[in-house]
């Protein structure tokens, strides 16, 4: 059965004109793009996507680092979309990530780290909802 997850190619990657790369390596793994729209987040909109982080040391960081550029919100579905996008995007901190994931080959650090993408099957709820209206998901 089909599921749908949440993913952003993050401010650095479209800065440094990765996006098409990795919109290529998430087809090359199966998945379908369900929807797609690339724009700016505000500071505001940066914490209330991030809310779950507010009290972590990072928060502050992130969220300018997140409304620093533009970024490309995603829909994606596939069968186990969410553990199998985690896995394509390898491990939060590229030192530490898998050869050939998105961000051993696109991300500079562990704070710019190239791409998001939905923990959980509510987390992935709460994400689409925050970019995309129902009638956006093609």
């Amino acid at each position: 059965m089909s599921q749908r997850t949440f993913s952003i190619i993050k401010p650095d990657a479209i800065r440094k004109g990765h996006a098409g790369a990795i919109l290529a390596d998430i087809e090359k793994a199966g998945f379908r793009i369900v929807a797609i729209k690339k724009l700016f987040i505000s500071k505001p909109q940066a914490e209330g996507f991030y809310y779950v982080h507010k009290e972590r040391p990072f928060f502050e960081s992130l969220t300018t680092f997140m409304s620093s550029g533009p970024i490309v919100a995603l829909v994606l579905e596939k069968e186990n979309a969410i553990a199998d996008l985690r896995r394509l995007m390898g491990a939060t901190n590229p030192a530490n990530a898998e050869e050939g994931t998105i961000r051993k080959k696109y991300a500079g650090s562990i704070e710019e780290n190239a791409i998001h993408g939905s923990d959980g099957e509510e987390t992935a709820s709460f994400e689409i909802g925050y970019f995309f209206a129902g009638h956006e998901l093609v």
